[in-house]
């Protein structure tokens, strides 16, 4: 009866798209289902800690805990109706949004200076970012967040702009300090490009290809190649037989007998 297959569990927030790693995954790793799991930003730490083997997050993260390499770093967008004044910028500032109510919902992944205004400290902000989505339609106010997480709450009636100045969020591969194994290592290699012949994190070196076994000089024969000019023993340079008839010895050839 066969063993059932290795399972590496990745947890990933949403507005991460793991599609083109999980390819090279399952090329790389055929024997090992990727098993994604996607959580709430505010989540993620909680399900990293339990039962995943690594995941793709939003930083801060604990680094008591986790280790994290980060990947990349969001665009921000505010998010508007589509007849807004704002939109006739190509691009915005935080101080072209002074006179805008911000949205800031429960879930908010972006980490605002101490001292912004919060909506009466939270009693009156949204649950979640489709509450707030389903608010800017009717003029209630706007919604700054990554771009990743407006292209999952589009709507024909809305549009974004992006905020140059604002503040933006990192995506990171993460795991747990204590959880560091060789898949954990293979995911890191995908994330950061690493071919599939690269022996960073393994144990063993690959073989060394035909290429590298004949790339070593030969040692210099002693006597000339067929073309050559090389030294005989004597060290006088030879010639080989020529037009002369003569020997590399300067001797005249032996006769031979019929």
């Amino acid at each position: 009866m066969a063993l059932p297959a290795a399972v590496f569990r990745l947890v990933i927030v949403p507005g991460v798209t793991v599609s083109k790693w999980g390819r090279v995954w399952s090329e790389r790793l055929p024997e090992t289902e990727l098993q994604v799991v996607t959580v709430e930003a505010a989540q993620a730490g909680t399900a990293l800690a339990a039962d995943a083997d690594a995941g793709l997050v939003r930083l801060p993260l604990d680094r008591d805990v986790f280790d994290a390499i980060p990947l990349y770093t969001e665009t921000t967008v505010a998010v508007v109706p589509r007849d807004h004044l704002l939109t006739a910028a190509d691009e915005l500032t935080v101080a072209d949004l002074a006179d805008e109510t911000l949205l800031r919902p429960l879930d908010d992944v972006l980490s605002w200076r101490p001292g912004d205004d919060e909506s009466d400290g939270g009693s009156d902000r949204p649950a979640t970012t489709a509450d707030a989505i389903a608010l800017i339609p009717a003029g209630v106010g706007i919604l700054v967040l990554p771009q990743s997480i407006a292209r999952l709450h589009q709507r024909r009636d809305l549009t974004s702009r992006v905020v140059t100045d604002a503040p933006v969020s990192t995506v990171a591969l993460a795991w747990r300090k204590d959880g560091y194994t060789d898949l954990v290592e293979e995911m890191i290699g995908i994330v950061r490009g690493r071919t599939a012949h690269s022996t960073r994190g393994r144990t063993t070196p690959p073989p060394p290809t035909a290429t590298a076994r004949t790339s070593q000089p030969k040692p210099a024969s002693g006597r000339a190649g067929r073309f050559g000019t090389g030294r005989g023993a004597t060290g006088r340079a030879g010639t080989g037989r020529d037009g002369t008839g003569r020997s590399g010895t300067g001797k005249p050839p032996r006769k031979r007998g019929r």
